[in-house]
């Protein structure tokens, strides 16, 4: 549970109103696009879609959400590729057959886009920054990209390799990958379109010689929907009431889950152990206490399930990396100085 992730769609979405989605093409010629011109979206938060057409039948879409999820519906192609990345925050697609994928950042899907066109996307961080890479195989049969050709790419072999299977396939984090979507983001203007022209294709000639079979092995695991959706519920009751300390055996015995299980899915979906997970966003919650209150260092701790103020002090430091009282004197310092 990174708070970092926060900042950036805190800032990019500050001025949107609540529960909107916005979608911008660039260059904003009123002509739309091909994937995001039937497209549907809402959220429970605020969003923003920037979608740049590269080459025919291809575009590149950065995407920002501050919220707990989106829905999405568009058209259904068996032909449209596409691949996302996420860049910070976590997301987690509903998809069809009542499988749920989750990612981190770094980590990849590949998909046609009617395995998502009535989908949901879930941000259990509450963030997420991604781009998504859309590609129309039959267009890009008729209009292959000269260096695409001259390496022998044949969008007919793409079809066979990430579409036909009618399934998800995710990718862990790998230096390959890093090294294509890294340099895309907060690039001045006029080098998007020539940097963006030259990653797609570099992704694309990746993703043509990728030895799936190998990558299918170390592929992120997905989960029925079901199972995510009791995971989600378990973690509503463990952040709902942070001063309660629960055992993995109570919480197996009361969702009738079993210890393993429930260990590997809430790391599946929210990125850490149960325990790690709460230690965090115990401190973060006393972060926001020490900003926001005067409440006593000891009652906070007490309230949020610590035994003494000692073992407060531990945690706060091993996440925070301050005393508690050294962060609330920071914090008040600020507020002086803009004052």
């Amino acid at each position: 549970m990174k708070k970092e992730a926060l900042t950036l769609p805190e800032e990019a979405l500050r001025s949107l109103p609540a529960s909107s989605v916005i979608m911008e093409t660039h260059p904003a010629d009123g002509n739309g696009t091909p994937f995001y011109d039937h497209l549907k979206a809402a959220t429970d938060g605020r969003g923003k879609i920037s979608i740049y057409p590269v080459f025919p039948g291809i575009e590149l879409s950065f995407l920002v959400f501050q919220a707990g999820q989106a829905s999405f519906h568009h058209a259904a192609s068996p032909h449209v590729l596409e691949i996302s990345h996420c860049c910070r925050g976590r997301v987690g697609w509903d998809l069809k057959k009542g499988m749920s994928v989750y990612l981190g950042a770094g980590d990849l899907t590949l998909h046609s886009t009617d395995c998502c066109a009535d989908s949901v996307m879930r941000f259990p961080l509450g963030c997420y920054e991604g781009i998504t890479l859309s590609v129309d195989l039959d267009r890009l049969s008729g209009n292959c990209p000269c260096i695409l050709r001259e390496a022998g790419l044949k969008p007919e072999a793409l079809y066979e390799k990430f579409c036909v299977p009618r399934e998800s396939c995710a990718l862990p984090a790998c230096e390959e990958t890093e090294w294509i979507f890294a340099p895309l983001c907060g690039l001045p203007e006029p080098l998007r379109l020539p940097y963006f022209k030259l990653k797609a294709q570099e992704l694309l000639l990746y993703l043509d010689r990728l030895d799936l079979s190998a990558a299918r092995e170390k592929s992120i695991a997905r989960c029925s929907s079901s199972q995510t959706d009791l995971i989600r519920e378990i973690h509503d009751r463990l952040t709902r009431h942070p001063e309660q300390r629960f055992t993995i055996e109570e919480l197996s015995r009361e969702y009738l889950i079993n210890t393993s299980s429930l260990k590997s899915l809430f790391k599946a979906v929210y990125g850490q152990p149960i325990a790690a997970y709460m230690k965090e966003y115990r401190i973060h919650r006393a972060m926001e206490l020490l900003r926001q209150s005067e409440e006593p260092i000891a009652q906070i701790a007490a309230g949020l399930g610590y035994e003494s103020a000692g073992k407060f002090t531990r945690a706060f430091q091993d996440v925070a990396h301050v005393l508690p009282s050294e962060y609330r004197k920071q914090v008040r310092g600020q507020k002086l100085l803009r004052t």
